[in-house]
């Protein structure tokens, strides 16, 4: 997802298995407006380039498919747990969840904790081009039903490919709006 919403295909590492991630990696993001229309334009087919606004994307590792022992994946949750906890900056939090799947538990216990913790987060249903429109629907809905058994209120959800960029757009939207809101405070 990093490198799909920078386009860039090698900023962040990936691999087939899931567990690369064993660090909390930091990315420094510089991004300008989205063009609204195609004469927000800078006339060479490029995005404009006024306001130039500074981010920070941060890559964290996965809370539970990572074939690792027990004592890594204990300091991993302690780490995760940690970061979210004390970061003062944190705006957001995007849960990564694959869209080939029922709900899992894993992913269900992250989210209520985020709830507890007061932690702001959306979700971002993952690799939706590996699956019929029809799956990927069915199975967004079954998260959400699921998450309506003990939240009064949903969090926002995109759809995304990677591949695709499907969801890219949305999402940066949504980026560019938490950053004016930060902005702000």
């Amino acid at each position: 997802m990093i490198n799909m919403l920078v386009d860039n295909h090698k900023l962040a590492k990936t691999s087939g298995s899931p567990g690369k991630t064993q660090l909390i990696n930091h990315f420094d993001i510089k991004s300008g407006p989205l063009p609204t229309s195609p004469t927000s334009r800078d006339g060479r087919g490029g995005k404009a380039h006024s306001g130039s606004v500074g981010w920070y994307l941060v890559d964290l590792p996965g809370y539970g498919f990572a074939k690792v022992s027990l004592t890594q994946r204990k300091k991993w949750e302690k780490m995760i747990e940690d970061y979210l906890r004390h970061r003062e900056n944190l705006v957001n939090v995007f849960i990564l969840i694959d869209s080939r799947h029922s709900p899992q538990k894993l992913d269900l216990d992250f989210v209520n904790q985020l709830g507890e913790w007061q932690i702001p987060f959306c979700l971002v249903f993952t690799k939706a081009d590996k699956e019929t429109q029809k799956e990927v629907s069915k199975n967004v809905k079954a998260f959400l039903d699921a998450m309506r058994e003990s939240w009064q209120f949903l969090p926002q959800h995109f759809v995304t490919s990677a591949i695709k960029k499907v969801g890219r757009d949305k999402l940066l939207l949504f980026i560019e709006e938490c950053n004016k809101e930060w902005a702000g405070k």
